[in-house]
């Protein structure tokens, strides 16, 4: 076994006593102040082992992914690889889902208490619902909002008014929506990494992609949805900086706008959008005007509500009074502020751990290819084995896009907002840390022998990414 793999199994193994020691720690908090306000710490669960109609499903969808999606990743055309890693994604957030029934599961994930249909039938006069949604925010409000519309911007619950407008009302079309539009997430990272470093690790990255164990909070949750929204923006970004179009720029903006308004926490994507410029900056050099339209389209949705009567800043100052109205104000800080971490080991499983070890490892060593390679840019393509200098570069780059994510996941953490439901909350920021799985993964053609044998498979970390889903799914109701 090489020193490098004995490294990755330190830092899955590191992870593995976090997770533990947050279960336990939290355990003992939960039992004697219960101040943390979940049954299964360090997630939002409730032990309750079962079966169900998707486990069939589930456990196919894994095998087939395992056995044929690093295959399928390096030799498919590139257009036929995203829909099919949408597919995968979407079959397998579907079973997962299924695991725990088609109501219970889907169909009324939604129309919970907390939930946004719940708020829908208050939306008749969508103008004056924004205009006076601010005033319905605190706890002691008249009439206040269920806590998950009180906690994001009115965007986000009128993606579900115009659902019903259009006659898609209901639990049920709100999580095939969510689920649906949540499962292109995993395509939009594709097409960034494609587009600011190389195909060949783009096309590592992809089967891990399709069968994240953050799929487990994607199927049912609106934050899938968001998390779809948002790596669109930043996809749409990285093709405007390297294919210097206006018209990339401009779609781009108009996502990052709708972006902020579905969730206030979501404006941290901006430090995602930070290393997609730092990394294509050559292109914004070669034509700054880029900003002109990329500025323009961001502006849109928040003028849009502003003309309607909705003050962003108002309503994200009285959400941080409203969370300290309940059990965020309770939760403790000192244990959420690492216990969060463990549910993001959880979320994005062993193997991005060990790509994360790896994400770190090149940032630290490879910080003068990464100046030298920053101002080159990066091929659209590439087929069979890489020149040992392109493919350093285009770690490096890839390295720092994770590492854009990581920071601002890092920052959530650090913000004190973010005390546990993290493991669907940081979704949006979870799935950008995936692609560091691709580190894991031979280039093709392989390397010697000997080098193969001494790497852990691709397929065995695939395995316990699937594994880790489906005894989560198994084992607790992840409801919320």
């Amino acid at each position: 076994m090489s020193r490098s793999t004995r490294r990755d199994l330190y830092a899955v193994g590191a992870a593995v006593l976090l997770v533990t020691a947050a279960a336990l720690a939290g355990h003992h908090i939960q039992r004697t102040s219960r101040t943390l306000f979940v049954h299964w710490p360090p997630l939002l669960a409730s032990w309750h082992p079962h079966l169900g109609p998707g486990t069939p499903a589930a456990v196919l969808v894994a095998l087939a992914t395992v056995a044929y999606g690093p295959a399928l990743a390096a030799r498919l055309p590139w257009r036929a690889l995203l829909p099919v890693t949408w597919g995968a994604a979407l079959a397998w957030t579907f079973s997962l889902a299924l695991i725990d029934g088609w109501h219970r599961g889907i169909a009324g994930r939604l129309t919970t208490r907390h939930e946004y249909l719940r708020a829908v039938d208050r939306f008749h006069d969508i103008p004056a619902a924004l205009r006076g949604f601010t005033q319905h925010i605190l706890l002691d409000a008249p009439d206040n909002w269920p806590a998950h519309v009180a906690g994001h911007p009115p965007g986000a619950t009128l993606t579900f008014v115009l659902l019903d407008r259009i006659g898609l009302g209901g639990g049920a079309w709100a999580g095939l929506w969510c689920i649906t539009v949540g499962a292109t997430a995993g395509a939009a990272v594709l097409v960034t990494v494609r587009a600011l470093t190389d195909e060949d690790l783009a096309r590592r990255a992809a089967p891990f992609l399709a069968l994240a164990p953050a799929a487990v909070w994607m199927g049912t949750s609106a934050d899938a949805y968001f998390a779809a929204v948002a790596a669109w923006a930043v996809a749409l970004l990285a093709l405007a900086v390297t294919r210097r179009s206006p018209w990339w720029a401009g779609a781009s903006g108009l996502l990052f706008g709708l972006t902020c308004f579905l969730s206030y926490g979501l404006t941290l994507v901006a430090l995602i959008a930070v290393a997609v410029l730092l990394l294509g900056r050559h292109g914004i050099r070669g034509r700054p005007a880029l900003l002109l339209p990329l500025l323009a389209g961001l502006a849109v949705v928040p003028a849009a509500f502003t003309l309607a009567g909705f003050n962003w800043w108002e309503a994200c100052q009285l959400l941080v009074t409203r969370y300290h109205q309940g059990a965020g104000g309770i939760r403790p800080y000192g244990y959420w502020v690492w216990a969060n971490l463990a549910c993001t080991a959880l979320v994005t499983g062993p193997a991005t751990v060990a790509g994360l070890r790896r994400t770190g490892s090149l940032l630290v060593r490879g910080s003068d290819r990464a100046h030298s390679g920053m101002d080159r840019r990066p091929a659209a393509a590439s087929s069979g084995a890489r020149p040992r200098r392109a493919a350093a570069s285009a770690d490096v780059r890839l390295a720092v896009l994770v590492a854009g994510a990581l920071l601002a996941l890092l920052i959530a953490d650090l913000s004190g907002m973010s005390k546990a439901e993290t493991e669907r909350i940081w979704l949006p920021f979870a799935l950008w840390l995936l692609p560091a799985c691709a580190f894991l993964t031979p280039p093709e053609p392989p390397g010697p022998a000997s080098c193969r044998a001494r790497a852990i498979p691709t397929r065995v970390w695939l395995g316990a990414q699937a594994l880790l889903a489906l005894l989560i799914n198994h084992l607790l109701f992840t409801g919320w």
